[in-house]
């Protein structure tokens, strides 16, 4: 492990083409799932089973607040209305606390664990205040807390603010390979792995899970991109082997915002109440993707020897008028 940490460029983690692959949908129950979480969805399914391989579902619910096991029912409907099928039991990351301890505790004994007492105004005033850019990307913690004294640690936790536990990273650059967006890099700062409530962050959570579920092949949304230098330091850390990434573009509306609510019908239950059916999202779902024709109605099965992730397009796809409202 310290030879890992000891260097500033990190050998880059090739794209995988094993011959056991297993992908993965990881969504969060905060609500329903909108046309571009299902659009997403659609990918990381035809990608596992267009080479005959297991598609796992896995709640991403440590959210406390907004997750609920509703969300997780519609979100699990709306995929089996698509035609989504998944391989054994839904996996919730809420019932998994034991095992991201667990990874914690081997990181501490490594010594790349710290205390932070901070919290997100101070971490803002002090990047404002700094004379030079923290390491890491944009935004990045900038130390505060990595290297205090035994007497001001202690002194912070007799204030009776509880710490987060964030990761001591060498702050070097990570490299991999996108099967859609080719060769990527990225610094990494020393961010969080357990908030000061007590719940696993979701960089930490989501590694963990990943390499216990034996999966292989990742495709999530390209707003995650900026975190995969993390997520690949994390796993050379805990000896787990880096997966293949597709980062797919995101949906946006006609105003060039990302897809929201504002937009109109954009979750299948809305759109079906508005007369739009599950085989006319399929089809649009199924068009942005240049996997069939404008108009063509097709079934997600039908995708599936048509699926190739190099040929997907690279740019955003625009929300289909059937999301805009009458006045839009």
């Amino acid at each position: 492990m310290q030879g890992a940490l000891g260097r500033r460029r990190v050998r880059r983690c090739p794209a995988r083409h094993d011959v056991h692959m297993t992908g993965r949908f990881a969504p969060s129950p905060t609500g329903e799932l909108h046309l571009g979480n299902l659009r997403t969805a659609v990918v990381a399914w035809l990608s596992a089973r267009a080479d005959r391989r297991p598609f796992l579902v896995r709640m991403e619910d440590l959210d406390r607040v907004q997750a609920r096991p509703k969300h997780e029912a519609a979100q699990l409907r709306d995929m089996a209305a698509l035609g989504l099928d998944w391989d054994g039991d839904v996996v919730r990351q809420s019932e998994r606390f034991d095992l991201y301890d667990a990874a914690i505790d081997r990181l501490a004994a490594a010594g790349s664990v710290y205390e932070c007492f901070c919290s997100r105004r101070e971490i803002r005033n002090d990047i404002e205040a700094a004379s030079s850019a923290p390491h890491g990307p944009p935004g990045s913690y900038p130390g505060t807390c990595r290297d205090l004294s035994l007497s001001a640690r202690a002194a912070r936790r007799a204030s009776g603010r509880p710490p987060a536990l964030r990761l001591r990273t060498d702050h070097g650059i990570y490299d991999f390979v996108d099967r859609l967006v080719g060769p990527q890099s990225g610094g990494v700062d020393d961010f969080v792995l357990r908030r000061n409530d007590g719940v696993p962050a979701y960089n930490l959570a989501v590694v963990v899970d990943d390499g216990l579920q034996g999966v292989t092949d990742v495709v999530r949304g390209d707003d995650l991109l900026p975190s995969t230098p993390r997520h690949v330091m994390l796993q050379q850390m805990l000896g787990i082997e880096t997966p293949s990434y597709l980062h797919l573009p995101l949906v946006f509306g006609r105003d060039g915002e990302r897809l929201a609510k504002s937009h109109g019908a954009t979750t299948l239950g809305e759109l079906r109440d508005a007369g739009v059916s599950s085989t006319a999202v399929m089809s649009w779902i199924g068009s942005s993707l240049e996997l069939a024709a404008p108009g063509e109605t097709v079934a997600v099965g039908d995708l599936v020897d048509r699926f190739d992730p190099a040929a997907l397009p690279r740019d955003i796809a625009l929300a289909p008028d059937f999301v805009l409202r009458p006045e839009a």
